[in-house]
């Protein structure tokens, strides 16, 4: 009796070891943000910072989360959409608040690409990548962006920059 009882302990404790499976953790499971750097356009080889820089998504009412808002940067992380192409920005030099109407520069600047869902695990599911990527500035008289350099057409990370603005 006591020999089966151990054989049945012995079984049943295999079954739930055997049913155990690893837990997934998530690590690499983001999509990535394009990485724009502001230099300067008389001196291509210098950074060069947006004063009270913000960037609002076309058709949205706050502006991008991925940085401080109104803030003096040479370098921003923006969110691509990943349901269409393209996506377009409002880029604003100066920005500044009277009356609750934007005063600074707005430039709009559209991102034109091709997206691409990769499956990276059971725990992260899919990614987009954008390859093909595609910056058209609208122009205009007051535009304070006078050039555009894309420097990686894919947009796989988020650990270099996509795109020179120069100003």
């Amino acid at each position: 009796m006591k020999k089966q009882f151990f054989l049945l302990i012995l079984i049943l404790g295999s079954m739930l070891i055997c049913a155990c499976e690893k837990d997934d953790i998530c690590v690499d499971g983001d999509t990535p943000l394009l990485v724009l750097r502001f230099y300067d356009a008389a001196d291509t080889a210098s950074f060069k910072s947006v004063t009270n820089l913000r960037i609002i998504g076309l058709g949205q009412e706050a502006p991008v989360n991925t940085f401080s808002d109104r803030s003096s940067t040479d370098s921003v992380a923006i969110p691509l959409r990943a349901d269409q192409s393209p996506t377009q920005f409002f880029l604003i030099l100066d920005s500044n608040d009277e009356d609750e109407v934007e005063t600074g520069n707005i430039d709009t600047l559209s991102f034109n690409y091709t997206i691409e869902e990769v499956f990276v695990s059971r725990a992260c599911g899919f990614v987009v990548n954008f390859n093909e990527l595609n910056p058209d500035l609208t122009s205009g008289s007051d535009n304070w962006i006078q050039s555009i350099e894309v420097v990686d057409t894919t947009v796989t990370n988020q650990f270099s920059a996509h795109v020179k603005i120069f100003h």
